[in-house]
């Protein structure tokens, strides 16, 4: 069946019903999913590039979105650091590839791809759509993907299953009621200040983009979706966690503890009380830790799967025949994941 292709700009989703709908709150798994995060990573993130949705619309109604930026290297995926995932999105899982073809071969000037981190899903998708349409096309393994689903268990039926270790940190830690846990639902200039100071005093390097994340918590916020977790010892803040909740599922973006309070386990003993706010009260069905495989995470999480990245090349455009025979020497060599990966969810 024909398909029409346009590419539509963010800022003109609201112009195109079924495209607002389909990247609206309530209709979309996660944030990242949505024309508000999209909007605001191509204002911060891509600002002197051009972001925009490459959409694919059948005879019968369906729709698909492909949420792009352009460079000078090409296409690549509108996400980052920040970003679980990225994918295209379409209200017709089932024609997927049929529309993903019309748009390849309309993308096809552009010479070359380089999108992820896809779901396992809709990397396959993309493999077999770009590459019918006359792609190059190598998918690898990105990076690997922490999460689990509750299947109905409550907190204490859930914790209950955890390792020995950790609950045993949790019980001896927590007897003294040195640090205290609360969780809070809405924006909180103070607390935001306070993971700010804790994230800056924490291990880890520095926040890539600030203004982006306080942004995001902003809009979480405003509609709900907030979990900002603090953890005082004696009184001080030491320990933070930024999560949201949509569609079923808590998303764990951010969490930081001082390394001056690190034997007091202040980021343990927060964990726990996000997990048990998040369990009991808001019902979640599942819980997704984001991206890398700290060995810490399997702590909490059952379940892993990878995340893809898709490398295409069109052979028409000259100008990329230098990356695309990179790539064909990668292949030779054993080093690029050729076939479409498996269907891990």
């Amino acid at each position: 069946m024909a398909c029409r292709v346009y590419h539509a700009e963010l800022a003109q989703v609201q112009d195109h019903p079924r495209l607002a709908a389909l990247l609206a709150r309530g209709h979309a798994d996660g944030p990242f999913d949505r024309a508000d995060w999209l909007s605001l990573l191509a204002a911060r993130a891509f600002s002197g590039a051009h972001a925009f949705l490459a959409v694919a619309e059948d005879g019968d109604g369906a729709v698909l979105a492909l949420p792009l930026v352009a460079t000078r290297h090409g296409l690549g995926a509108l996400a980052n650091w920040y970003s679980f995932w990225a994918r295209p999105l379409t209200d017709a899982p089932e024609r997927a590839e049929a529309m993903l073809v019309a748009l390849a071969r309309d993308l096809a000037r552009h010479g070359a791809l380089d999108f992820a981190p896809l779901p396992a899903r809709e990397a396959g998708w993309m493999a077999r759509a770009f590459r019918t349409a006359g792609w190059v096309v190598a998918v690898e393994p990105a990076h690997v993907n922490r999460h689990m689903a509750l299947d109905g268990q409550d907190f204490a039926t859930w914790w209950a299953t955890r390792p020995g270790a950790l609950r045993a940190t949790v019980r001896r830690k927590g007897a003294s009621g040195a640090v205290q846990c609360r969780v809070g639902t809405a924006f909180d200039a103070g607390d935001w200040a306070a993971y700010e100071a804790i994230y800056a005093a924490s291990w880890k390097p520095a926040e890539g983009d600030p203004a982006f994340l306080r942004a995001v918590a902003q809009g979480e916020s405003a509609a709900g979706a907030l979990r900002l977790g603090v953890a005082t010892l004696n009184g001080q803040p030491v320990a933070a966690q930024m999560w949201s909740v949509e569609a079923g599922t808590a998303f764990i973006h951010k969490l930081a503890h001082r390394q001056d309070a690190r034997g007091a386990s202040p980021g343990t003993l927060l964990s726990a009380a996000m997990f048990a706010h998040v369990i009991d009260r808001d019902g979640v069905r599942a819980i997704d830790f984001g991206t890398g495989d700290d060995p810490y995470k399997a702590d909490w999480m059952d379940q892993a799967r990878t995340r893809w990245r898709l490398h295409a090349h069109h052979p028409a455009a000259w100008r990329h025949w230098p990356a695309l025979l990179r790539g064909l020497v990668r292949r030779a060599a054993g080093r690029s994941r050729l076939a479409p990966p498996p269907a891990d969810g």
